[in-house]
């Protein structure tokens, strides 16, 4: 039988505002929101002083299953997610092999219903080679359409790559198609001149001068005004770089626009002044960069040129990462301390908890058109965040749960403590444990009926 969950006294972060009351959910939605008198089968919260989030839903993860599991899987990591407040995830295509068929895309949704902790989505992959198929079909029975990743698979697999590619797409696809947007000709300009000089050790501070500014902004801007010319749906994953944010309108509603964008959190965190003492931990693709840049990431952020925050989830074990630069694998785990950084962002007087819960929260919602999530209302699913602003914590080995036990941020005090996490009013995580045996549930809207 379903707890009927009561939080008492509690302050609400929703849809802009910010207001103390009582929530009471069980089978799995909220079922009321205000002054509520406990029954006697009621679990009741005290959530004097506390702040109640809508779940996070990360929409750019890489959770490594399956073929990459060494490194994480569904289990670890959306364990990992939960107690970082995440609740779900949509996962993105460059398992092994690739998800570029309706077949293999169902089997990452059967592993993440027995093995999910939180709510789990699976984009799928496009490239050349199953673009036909995929345009002929009803594209709109996936929660996303992305090439990225795909790169690592071989040349040619990024779409803003080639602009004959993105024509192509762009003209007979109207619905959201999410890219990595970088110049592929330029980076590779930029790796054998540095490697003439450096030879294999190149040092990870010219990362970002490798997968450059330009190489970036070329990429953006192509998509963007070809985008524009088909009136198609575009959306660019993690910005890395402050002239971009320039493309990118805030003159409109969200749910207007054929165009938006994101940001992963490491862009707002870190800067090219990390990499001395980080070194390739922190190498991403696209790279983080210059202080200039993540200022202005920020500032796009608050004007609502970006759309919403995601991770960019990608763990590699350590001695993938502490290599020579060719040999250094891209990305690093970052699900379960997202928002925590977001918090500190919000302690330190840059973002407001509105704003950075409309970012990771209600935005990602709206883009994916999931149903039912992404807010704290009446009727919705009670995916939760109970969060303590008087709670300090260290990030250290034995807290991190990612599968490759690390984190970039290993060392770091966050002033917040998230608590309580419930997904689809379930009880996941609790005060530094997590509850097994609790399941998500594939992120749905009216038209992925096959999935879920």
């Amino acid at each position: 039988m379903s707890v009927k969950y009561l939080i008492q006294n509690v302050a609400v972060v929703n849809e802009g505002e910010i207001q103390i009351t009582d929530v009471l959910f069980y089978d799995e939605y909220i079922q009321k929101i205000g002054t509520i008198q406990p029954q006697e089968d009621f679990l009741v919260i005290n959530g004097t002083g506390k702040y109640l989030l809508p779940g996070v839903i990360d929409a750019q993860v890489h959770f490594r299953e399956p073929g990459l599991s060494y490194k994480g899987d569904i289990f670890s990591e959306s364990r990992a997610a939960a107690a970082g407040g995440v609740t779900s995830f949509i996962d993105m295509p460059n398992t092994v092999p690739n998800v570029l068929t309706n077949k293999l895309l169902k089997q990452k949704y059967e592993i993440a219903s027995a093995n999910s902790a939180i709510n789990y989505g699976f984009a799928m992959g496009i490239t050349a080679s199953n673009m036909e198929e995929l345009l002929a079909g009803d594209t709109a029975q996936y929660i996303m359409i992305t090439d990225d990743g795909l790169y690592f698979s071989g040349k040619g697999n990024i779409l803003a790559d080639n602009n004959d590619l993105m024509e192509h797409v762009f003209s007979r696809s109207k619905n959201l198609i999410a890219i990595h947007a970088e110049k592929e000709a330029i980076i590779e300009t930029n790796e054998i001149k540095y490697k003439d000089e450096f030879g294999d050790h190149i040092p990870a501070k010219m990362h970002p001068i490798i997968r450059s500014e330009a190489a970036c902004y070329a990429a953006s801007k192509d998509a963007i005004d070809i985008a524009n010319k088909y009136n198609a749906r575009l959306h660019i994953l993690h910005l890395s770089t402050e002239a971009e944010t320039h493309l990118f309108r805030n003159d409109i509603p969200l749910m207007e626009k054929n165009i938006t964008c994101e940001v992963s959190v490491h862009h707002l965190w870190f800067s090219d002044a990390d990499y001395d003492h980080l070194g390739m931990r922190i190498k991403w693709n696209p790279a983080i960069k210059s202080i200039k840049d993540k200022n202005g990431l920020m500032k796009a952020l608050l004007d609502d040129k970006i759309d919403m925050i995601t991770t960019d989830h990608a763990p590699h074990l350590l001695e993938e990462k502490d290599v020579p630069y060719f040999q250094s694998k891209s990305g690093a785990p970052m699900v379960q301390h997202t928002l925590s950084c977001m918090l500190s962002f919000y302690q330190n007087g840059l973002i407001s908890l509105e704003k950075l819960v409309e970012k990771m929260c209600h935005n990602p919602a709206l883009i994916y058109k999931i149903s039912k999530r992404g807010f704290i209302k009446e009727g919705y699913y009670a995916d939760l965040v109970l969060v303590d602003f008087d709670k300090s914590w260290v990030v250290s080995k034995e807290n991190i749960l990612y599968k490759c036990s690390w984190s970039p941020l290993e060392g770091t005090q966050f002033n917040s403590t998230i608590l309580k996490t419930f997904v689809n009013g379930q009880l996941v995580y609790d005060n530094g444990k997590i509850i097994d045996n609790i399941y998500g549930k594939a992120l749905s809207n009216s038209l992925m009926s096959e999935y879920v």
